[in-house]
Formats: structure tokens, sequence, C-alpha cells
């Protein structure tokens, strides 16, 4: 079994939201939602996704911009937006996905998230990386 399909069978296994394989080996589940526990990980350590694999319920172009960022090097998404898609690809991320959206959707689920409609044509990974965290 690879390090990817383990973070992501642990995902379904725990209900986690978000399933993590740090480089030193340890895993780790989170739960809260959107993406307040990538921003926690990284508010108390910016480098502690350095190399690591994740995986995660969804991934639109706010996370997948703020995990390049912070150096995950394989990412796997139950759902994820076409938003994503290029950054992920234009920085040689791994990803995989169970499906393939048009855009994250709001938690009213009448549209699209606020933050993926705000960043979505934003080219500069980095400037979603410290609004989101507020570096």
């Amino acid at each position: 079994m690879t390090n990817l399909e383990i973070v992501k069978e642990k995902l379904y296994e725990k209900n986690a939201s978000l399933v993590v394989l740090y480089s030193n080996g340890e895993i780790k589940e989170y739960y809260q939602n959107r993406i307040n526990d990538i921003k926690d990980i990284l508010k108390e350590n910016k480098e502690a996704l350095k190399g690591a694999i994740i995986a995660d319920k969804v991934i639109g172009k706010v996370a997948g911009s703020i995990l390049t960022v912070a150096g995950v090097k394989e990412i796997y998404a139950d759902v994820m937006s076409k938003y994503a898609v290029p950054v992920l690809e234009e920085n040689n991320i791994k990803y995989e996905y169970k499906t393939l959206t048009e855009y994250v959707i709001n938690n009213a689920k009448t549209g699209m998230c606020p933050m993926e409609n705000k960043y979505k044509d934003e080219k500069d990974i980095h400037k979603v990386y410290n609004e989101m965290l507020g570096f």
C-alpha cells in the first residue's frame, strides 16, 4: 500500500476532514471544516507540511495554493475543484481525487465558496497563502 493510499484509507475510516502523513512518519487526523486545520498546522509551524502526504475531504484553489506553498508532496481529495488542478500541476504536486467538480460549494450549498470565488483567477499562490494565513 502506498503512503497516499494509507492516508486516503484513514480519511474514510476515521471520517476525518484531513489526514496528514508528516515527513517524520507521524500520521494525524483532523476534524475541523474548510481550511481551518491546515491554517492551524501552519500557524503553529510554517515548515510542518514540508514533504507531507495528505488526504482531505475538499481541495479547492485556496487549499491547493496553501498546501503547495507549504511544501506538500502528494494530495488526495475526496472532492477537488477544477481551480486547484492547474496549481498542483504547475508545481509538480502529485494528486488524486474521487470527484472533480467545477468549484468548491459554499456552506449554504447555493453557489461558489466565497474564498474560491475571490482567488479563482489569482496566479500568485504566495499571495493566497499569505492573505489566508495572515503572514
